[in-house]
């Protein structure tokens, strides 16, 4: 799908066929285009757009480049957010002369939402570099918040393993601990990718900054200034979130760690107190002919009291010594 947008007095203003918006339209958005709609747009702007293939690429030179006098920006950006499955996917952004040009086949919440306040406010859309802020504004607002939720989420957590039980009674059996460790998983990948397009949307400003392209007026490059200062910011609170999320994994891991190894503890008490009367009823029950004590009325009851003095003696020496 194409989208063309041009400037009006209420704001920006789509319209769907090029004939309507190719000439005075300062924003060509593509969505999923068919290599039918690439072609055309191509045609009509003359100008070459990148294909799904092409914007994959990793290396730098691959994904900001200059050509004819166009800036050529393809980022990463995270997408689908409020899912359990975020996921992060390209979108390439092509600065002309009077034109910006999106390619993407995502439709994350910051398009929408900026396309949704640029219908209204029209101050901020006055050229196309504008349009350009106005996106990198939006998807930096969107990751800001995300990463708003994922930091009251590790609180959350470091409160549910750390915090004492209230009533003072022991609250093992109220932790789940495969579900925190799943709740980490899941903070942790998505901080993770939240990192990746800050970084990728950090290369993009500075290669920005650095260009000499007639759209990028002094107001736009404060703005791009400012948006870069806060991707530094918010890649400074992810990073704080990156090392408290592993200080996260590492305690419960712990915390699993020391629950077993209690587990482990009360067999080897209970493995100790039955060994000694094993002993001693292994040692009365033997089938010779003479056993002291065998023959006579109290032979019973005095071996059943040596078994029950051989399990309380140990329990009783390790308490003694601390170790229980």
């Amino acid at each position: 799908m194409i989208s063309w947008f041009s400037l009006d007095s209420s704001g920006l203003v789509a319209r769907d066929a090029p004939d309507q918006g190719a000439g005075n339209s300062l924003w060509v958005d593509l969505l999923e285009p068919s290599a039918e709609e690439e072609h055309a747009v191509e045609a009509s702007l003359g100008i070459e757009i990148p294909t799904r293939e092409e914007m994959r690429e990793i290396e730098t030179s691959n994904r900001l480049y200059e050509e004819d006098g166009a800036l050529y920006m393809t980022v990463t950006v995270v997408t689908q957010l409020d899912s359990a499955r975020p996921t992060n996917s390209q979108v390439t952004f092509i600065l002309t002369a009077d034109k910006l040009i999106t390619n993407r086949y995502v439709d994350p919440l910051p398009f929408r939402r900026f396309i949704s306040h640029a219908a209204r406010h029209p101050q901020g859309c006055a050229s196309a570099a504008a349009i350009l802020a106005g996106l990198l504004e939006a998807i930096i607002d969107r990751i800001a918040d995300v990463l708003e939720r994922t930091s009251d989420e590790v609180d959350a957590l470091s409160t549910e393993v750390f915090a004492p039980p209230e009533d003072g009674h022991s609250r093992r059996g109220l932790r789940d601990y495969r579900a925190i460790l799943e709740r980490i998983g899941r903070n942790g990948d998505l901080n993770s990718k939240a990192r990746e397009t800050l970084g990728s949307l950090g290369r993009m400003l500075v290669f920005l900054l650095q260009a000499n392209h007639p759209q990028l007026d002094r107001e736009v490059r404060e703005r791009l200034r400012s948006v870069s200062r806060d991707v530094r910011q918010i890649s400074d609170h992810a990073a704080f979130l990156a090392n408290k999320l592993q200080f996260m994994l590492d305690a419960t891991l712990g915390m699993v760690n020391i629950d077993q190894n209690n587990i482990l503890k009360i067999f080897s008490v209970v493995t100790v107190m039955l060994l000694p009367p094993s002993v001693v009823g292994a040692i009365f029950g033997m089938n010779f002919e003479h056993i002291p004590g065998a023959a006579l009325p109290w032979g019973f009851a005095f071996t059943v009291g040596l078994m029950v003095l051989s399990a309380v003696l140990p329990i009783w020496y390790f308490r003694r010594r601390g170790w229980l």
